[in-house]
């Protein structure tokens, strides 16, 4: 394992983000669940960022970078792409703090995504149908614009505003075992282990995909970044099919394990958040939860203190319906 002094972030980056996000985001609750502590045979605790503002953890990461901008950036104003999140929190950041921003999302992205992330602040331009497309618009629109380009997850400053979670799970659950995170490209787990293992270095942070779409596991396992989408997921907001730079660098050294769910998993998940926690999440936002449910953590969480994060809230309403059929999802 590499010493702290050689990864890409420290805690004094998270602690300074913190500073930059206080009263702008919410510190959200991180309630213990009483049915999953009965499930699982020890203490569940929920981290609820699908009530932060926007719905999801990602407005965190976006407000530290946009707030760190000098103000010659800032007036070129700023670019993002994104299906959704991480689009709403570069769009609230910019009303914040009187950016010019524009995102460009794919035009299969969830009508609600766009709609809020347009009422925000940031004009959203529909480009292409997955990650690479909108990239290449991104490039264009910096080419010809001048704009800077907000990072989703590979970027110091997003990573240590995701960071922050970590920081606000010690300050509520300072003897926690495990802390369980959905894995996207990799800056939310990325930020929460700096947090967490600068502090308490015998804590477990444990990695959850989709089995459908695993890049960052897929990298974890080989040792170096590789690529893995077989087909798409219910985890919407954490397809990503290659991690990013920094973040596996990180993960590969702070992160004791990383577990596989499957769909039916994942929609077991949510419906056992929304009949028994009386919580709404995105798939990727069960993500944590269905990897506790599934019995695949058992060494793990029997008779200690786990915290699942809840990642994000924002879906569909007409989404919730067809998670209560199946048949209706592919």
């Amino acid at each position: 394992m590499k010493t702290f002094d050689n990864l890409p972030l420290s805690i004094h980056d998270i602690t300074a983000a913190k500073g930059r996000l206080r009263g702008r985001v919410y510190k959200t609750g991180q309630p213990r669940s009483n049915y999953l502590s009965e499930q699982c045979k020890g203490e569940i605790f929920l981290k609820f960022e699908n009530m932060q503002r926007t719905g999801s953890f990602k407005i965190r990461g976006a407000f530290n970078k946009l707030s760190s901008l000098t103000e010659e950036e800032r007036r070129r104003g700023v670019v993002a792409c994104s299906a959704g999140n991480h689009a709403q929190g570069v769009s609230l950041s910019c009303a914040m703090l009187g950016i010019d921003g524009k995102v460009v999302m794919p035009c299969g992205a969830p009508k609600s995504k766009v709609a809020a992330t347009s009422d925000y602040s940031a004009k959203v331009v529909l480009h292409g149908n997955n990650f690479n497309d909108t990239i290449a618009k991104v490039s264009e629109i910096v080419e010809m614009e001048g704009r800077i380009f907000i990072p989703p997850y590979d970027d110091i400053k997003v990573i240590a505003g995701q960071g922050t979670i970590g920081l606000e799970i010690l300050e509520d659950l300072y003897d926690v075992d495990n802390v369980i995170v959905p894995i996207g490209g990799g800056g939310l787990i990325s930020g929460v282990a700096v947090a967490i293992k600068s502090i308490n270095p015998t804590i477990n942070i444990i990695g959850v995909q989709a089995e459908n779409v695993h890049g960052m596991a897929s990298s974890y396992y080989c040792g170096k970044i590789t690529d893995h989408r077989n087909q798409g997921t219910l985890a919407d907001g954490c397809d990503v099919a290659r991690p990013g730079k920094l973040t596996f660098e990180i993960v590969k050294d702070l992160v004791t394990d990383i577990v596989l769910v499957n769909e039916e998993e994942i929609r077991a998940s949510m419906i056992a958040l929304i009949q028994r926690n009386k919580i709404i999440t995105e798939g990727a936002g069960a993500l944590a939860t269905a990897a506790l449910l599934s019995g695949k953590l058992k060494n793990h969480i029997e008779g200690r203190k786990t915290v699942s994060i809840i990642s994000g809230g924002n879906i569909d309403l007409s989404r919730v319906s067809q998670i209560l059929e199946p048949e209706t999802l592919y």
